[in-house]
């Protein structure tokens, strides 16, 4: 790594990834969204700095699941979930550093299971099969990039126009103009308990949800060709307009984001990592694409990432390093749990937790970005 005036504190990052990676196990039993950030973050991380553990990291996560016929042996069959598209993702890389068809194997099956994806009747996928006619920001994320880059590869930019028609679905039914925010999640139905019965949307904004938009929108418009100006523009308009909503509510202080974004007055709101990472993830990389003006965005996100790097990385009693200040999870329903609310007292209610993959994945991302700046 180098640029270590810009990016201090360079050997403690260095130790916190080589012990995380180390002793990193699945998140879970079946292919999912968690690692998949992590190994997305890992292969950014290759990207800049070329260092084999994070390519040796990705591939070999990816052979222990992906059959030579190009079977992803723990891929849950039995259910619809967006966030079961995430971690293929990384297979396009996979492909790439190692040449094995079974990655091309593996892209194609994801490809042909969102065909059967059920859709919202605006056109949006579903979040879940156990959230009907529901559309939720971290879903945009969850899908549209992988969608974007089979386009542009191998799928003859035939989805650009349905991809883009998502993003802007998602600014008609859950952009809240006055506060320049997107609400966490829209039941178009009107029918769910945490759902606004005149528009449908969630009460609040939450800031990871905000950071999955972000990503989603700056990594499509990176795969995206530009040939295909119309929707490459409609996505840069959308990108620009909501990074500059939410630094409206940025502290002045770090520069960093409140868990319940525009609440920062709310006794026991806090800066929490993983949105703070992907919201600076996304600006650094807009700024990289020309998306951004450079003198005005590069140094406030570069001296944010600096400030989050200072507060949450730290090192215990026995000097392994934790990445802190992630929330553990938040989400909103079903009725089964009428906790998830969408309420402020909701949302500062979940867990506060150290190393968790949905903070750290966006966290190497972030680092990665702030390394090429």
């Amino acid at each position: 790594m180098e640029n270590k005036q810009a990016l201090p504190r360079q050997e403690e990052i260095r130790s916190f990834i080589r012990q995380y990676l180390a002793a990193y196990q699945p998140y879970k039993s079946y292919w999912n969204y968690e690692d998949g950030c992590v190994l997305i973050g890992c292969a950014d991380l290759y990207e800049v700095t070329g260092d084999p553990l994070y390519r040796d990291f990705v591939l070999s996560y990816l052979e222990k699941l992906i059959t030579p016929e190009g079977v992803i042996t723990n891929y849950p069959m039995d259910k619809y979930n967006i966030d079961s598209t995430n971690c293929g993702r990384v297979l396009f890389f996979a492909l790439e550093q190692a040449g094995d068809e079974r990655y091309r194997k593996a892209i194609d099956f994801l490809v042909d299971r969102l065909k059967t994806h059920p859709r919202c009747s605006c056109g949006n996928f579903w979040h879940k099969e156990i959230y009907p006619e529901q559309i939720w920001l971290d879903g945009l994320y969850m899908a549209q990039p992988f969608r974007a880059a089979f386009d542009t590869r191998f799928g003859g930019l035939k989805d650009a126009a349905d991809i883009a028609s998502q993003f802007k679905n998602v600014r008609k039914y859950l952009w809240n103009p006055e506060k320049g925010l997107y609400y966490h999640a829209c039941d178009l139905k009107k029918q769910q308990f945490w759902a606004d019965p005149e528009t449908g949307c969630s009460a609040n904004f939450w800031l990871r949800s905000m950071g999955w938009y972000l990503m989603a929108l700056v990594d499509c418009i990176d795969f995206m060709n530009e040939q295909l100006y119309e929707h490459y523009r409609a996505l840069v308009d959308l990108f620009r307009e909501a990074v500059n909503g939410i630094l409206r509510w940025a502290d002045p202080e770090t520069g960093l984001f409140f868990q319940v974004i525009d609440r920062g007055d709310v006794e026991g709101n806090y800066l929490e990592t993983s949105g703070s990472s992907m919201v600076l993830y996304a600006i650094l990389k807009g700024v990289r694409l020309g998306l951004l003006d450079d003198e005005k965005y590069r140094q406030p996100a570069l001296n944010a990432f600096n400030q989050l790097t200072a507060l949450q990385l730290a090192a215990d009693e026995s000097g392994k390093w934790h990445l802190n200040g992630i929330c553990a999870v938040a989400g909103l329903g079903p009725d089964t749990n009428r906790k998830r609310d969408g309420s402020i007292a909701y949302y500062l209610s979940e867990p506060v937790v150290a190393d968790d993959a949905k903070g750290v994945g966006p966290y190497f991302m972030a680092l990665s970005e702030a390394l090429k700046a």
